[in-house]
């Protein structure tokens, strides 16, 4: 694919008016980004304080059994916290106490706002200033909101890696830091491409541990990864930092957009980047080319959950030929997904918000091949005879990049295949 190219589209939909909708919506809460956050950020604790439902919810969602030691846990509100009747900062004290006496290996404590602390009003940033100065410098404390009354699913990641970026160290450097959450595999063939570009500077966020993580100032460019991180964009832009704007690395054609956009950046010429992204762009491309002949021409129906909506139905549409129905997402922020608007052709309902009993009477009548949507939509819909693929799954799978392209084409022709199977 020429890199030129790639940018001749007919009309996009950066200009498309957009629906806006106000009324019920299906979603988890911002507490959800957790299951993926413990597991990457590896010497944290995330410490909900919340209610007992705030624990079942991260139990259930990540399969945790009673004898497992999770990084994660939930300070309890109970009544009598909830009724003003005990001082809830002097309880939540005392579990941080016990809880930093148990697992002197955390060096990050996340203290994580829920529907009940925000209802109460407690003053979690507060909490997090105090503790920080009682357990310096062997742990580090920060808050974030993750209650469902503020956000979604995937924002608890933005919320979580804004609170961090006041406290990273300054840089006169010239430097590179790759924004958002990925699997380990994925980010070590990010930081390798880049690395080959001969960009030596470069670093991921969130880091792995404490120690590790990337400096800022006025000489750093960023990138994001993934396109839910508005508050983040703007808090490393504040402290100085670049945005390098570009699609988000879906497919073959979306890595190379964002992998050039950093190159263009950082001055690598043309043939340093083709030589060192040509094997990889040629696996993708013959990766896709097994399993897009089957998604082509199948339409396809997303309702708002994970922000990931436009960057995958541009993947979808331009590279494997499906037709985009409706688009929509919880919050369109413009300056983010911008590139993935432009490139994404004419022709769907771009949506933001949700008013769910409208929004399933259009996916009704128009009767999409897939549909793609949260868990507590999939099972009605199916049984109303839809094919759907749930989108938390886009969120912890290895999706990014040219070596996963294949396999994200493929996450969306099983459901079809299902469908197909069971109505033989």
């Amino acid at each position: 694919m020429n890199i030129s190219s790639s940018l001749q589209i007919k009309q996009g939909c950066s200009n498309v008016p957009i629906l806006k909708e106000k009324g019920q919506n299906e979603v988890f809460c911002g507490l959800t980004g957790i299951i993926w956050l413990h597991r990457k950020i590896q010497d944290a604790f995330f410490l909900v304080v919340g209610s007992r439902t705030c624990a079942h919810l991260l139990q259930s969602a990540a399969g945790v059994m009673i004898f497992a030691e999770p990084r994660f846990g939930t300070a309890i509100l109970e009544e009598k916290d909830l009724a003003g009747m005990a001082d809830a900062q002097d309880e939540l004290d005392l579990q941080v106490e016990k809880l930093l006496e148990r697992r002197p290996e955390i060096k990050q404590l996340f203290l994580v706002g829920s529907c009940p602390s925000e209802v109460i009003k407690l003053d979690l940033s507060k909490a997090a200033e105090r503790l920080t100065l009682k357990y310096a410098p062997n742990v580090r404390v920060l808050s974030y909101s993750g209650s469902g009354i503020e956000t979604t699913f995937t924002q608890g990641e933005d919320a979580c890696l804004a609170s961090i970026v006041p406290t990273l160290e300054n840089t006169p450097s010239e430097e590179l830091i790759l924004v958002g959450a990925l699997p380990d595999i994925v980010e070590d063939q990010f930081l390798s491409i880049v690395k080959n570009f001969g960009i030596t500077n470069v670093s991921s966020f969130p880091s792995r541990t404490k120690n590790k993580a990337p400096k800022v100032g006025k000489n750093v460019r960023f990138i994001l990864s993934q396109p839910f991180l508005g508050d983040t964009c703007e808090a490393l832009e504040k402290r100085g930092a670049h945005h390098i704007k570009a699609p988000f690395p879906f497919g073959e054609e979306g890595t190379t957009m964002w992998l050039q956009a950093i190159a263009q950046s950082f001055n690598v010429s043309q043939s340093k980047f083709e030589e060192v992204t040509n094997g990889p762009r040629n696996r993708a491309t013959k990766a896709l080319e097994k399993i897009k002949h089957k998604l082509s021409g199948k339409s396809v129906f997303f309702f708002p959950d994970s922000q990931l909506e436009i960057p995958l139905a541009r993947f979808l549409v331009r590279e494997c030929g499906m037709k985009a129905i409706e688009v929509s997402s919880p919050y369109i922020n413009k300056k983010i997904v911008l590139s993935d608007m432009e490139m994404l052709p004419e022709g769907p309902v771009i949506s933001e918000g949700q008013d769910v009993d409208l929004q399933i009477e259009r996916c009704r009548s128009q009767k999409p091949d897939l549909t793609i949507c949260g868990m507590g939509l999939a099972n009605p819909l199916e049984a109303e005879g839809l094919a759907t693929k749930w989108s938390i799954e886009l969120v912890f799978s290895p999706v990014h990049g040219y070596e996963q392209a294949g396999d994200l084409a493929a996450l969306f022709y099983r459901p079809i295949k299902r469908r197909e199977v069971l109505q033989i």
